[in-house]
């Protein structure tokens, strides 16, 4: 067979409101204080152990801009058959779907997104200053509803009432919720990738170990039982953190999968979480093990991870319960974060690069 090359470039999206969702001071501010940065992200792809077609499916940065995040388009060459940009339809989750048939015994896809971004920070220590971008009534009710692995009833709402108890506004329930997470659940080395996210089984074997997809997941099922609409943000870490070491990942970034949150808060929009990245630096940040809630290093990480972001990180999606176009196993999986590739005999295990042959690389570009 002649192999086909090819070269496609994504449509860049027009940039949102720069400023949505911060109140008007910190919005001055934010508008000095933020650089943008850029950065170019390739995920190369090249299944093995074939058999029958071979399919890909690679996320891409997030379709839509946002007040931190800048679309600058994709681009990607390779000798499949089929290649093309879509989108899942409910979450707006955009991904490059690829198709080799059986006679290609090499197949290789090769993706370049570029984006730009800014660190993030939503001052809910004071009264919202009004200027807030609002979010239209089926997007909040969306992100209360619940999925497979993130329901809103049973042991997760009867959680969710007992922590928020008390409280009487949303931005005190938000908090509650994030600081029980980082009092009560830890990081688990032992889990592969970033976690599965099937909150009910956590809590209904007081398990509360996990990664991000876990832990974070937890806020958003804990938010949402409690009227708070929340979401995951899946995306990797694409440069080396300014503040904590555990927190960054630059060059081979084919492990640095990472899962945020975000909670909507009257007046304040889309708030950026991240409890699971407070319990990352308790584990990781110091050799020797964990280090106390107390360390200064984790005082700093939990003050700032209520209401900020530090962007040196890609966003991919808010999408769960995704089933892959023209996949012959119609089973959804539960988050897009990873390629995803299968053969005629199996899907192939995303949290596997070497196996399924798959690398991410990232640099800042300057200028």
């Amino acid at each position: 067979m002649k192999r086909r090359t090819f070269l496609k470039h994504g449509v860049g999206l027009s940039a949102g409101l720069l400023t949505a969702g911060l109140p008007r001071l910190a919005r001055l501010a934010h508008a000095v204080e933020a650089k943008w940065r850029t950065f170019e992200v390739v995920t190369r792809v090249e299944p093995a152990a074939l058999s029958g077609v071979t399919r890909v499916w690679v996320p891409v940065p997030l379709m839509t801009d946002t007040d931190y995040f800048k679309r600058l388009g994709d681009s990607w060459k390779g000798n499949a058959g089929t290649a093309k940009l879509q989108r899942d339809e409910r979450y707006d989750a955009g991904f490059v779907y690829a198709e080799w048939p059986a006679s290609e015994k090499a197949p290789l896809l090769e993706i370049v997104s570029r984006f730009s971004t800014r660190d993030r920070v939503v001052d809910v220590s004071k009264p919202p200053a009004g200027g807030a971008r609002q979010e239209d009534a089926a997007t909040l009710k969306k992100f209360l509803e619940p999925t497979q692995l993130i329901p809103t009833s049973g042991i997760v709402l009867e959680t969710s009432q007992q922590i928020v108890k008390g409280e009487t506004t949303e931005v005190g329930k938000a908090r509650a919720i994030y600081e029980w997470i980082v009092d009560n659940t830890f990081r688990d080395p032992k889990v592969k990738g970033c976690g599965l996210g099937d909150i009910r089984t956590m809590l209904e074997t007081r398990y509360l170990g996990g990664k991000c997809a876990d832990l974070n997941a937890l806020y958003v099922g804990l938010a949402r039982s409690a009227s708070l609409p929340a979401r995951d943000v899946y995306g990797v870490r694409v440069a080396d953190s300014a503040e904590f070491k555990s927190l960054g990942k630059s060059g081979d970034i084919s492990k640095a999968q990472h899962c945020r949150a975000e909670v909507y808060l009257t007046g304040y929009g889309w708030v950026p979480v991240d409890p699971a990245d407070v319990r990352k630096v308790v584990l990781e940040e110091k050799p020797g093990g964990s280090i106390p809630l107390t360390d200064p290093q984790v005082t700093k990480a939990r003050a700032k991870l209520f209401g900020a972001w530090e962007m040196n990180w890609l966003a991919y999606n808010y999408a769960h319960d995704v089933k892959l176009p023209g996949a012959s196993d119609a089973r959804p999986i539960p988050f897009l974060m990873y390629p995803q590739a299968e053969t005629a005999n199996e899907r192939k295990d995303s949290l596997d690069p070497p196996s399924f042959k798959y690398t991410i690389t990232s640099k800042e570009l300057t200028g």
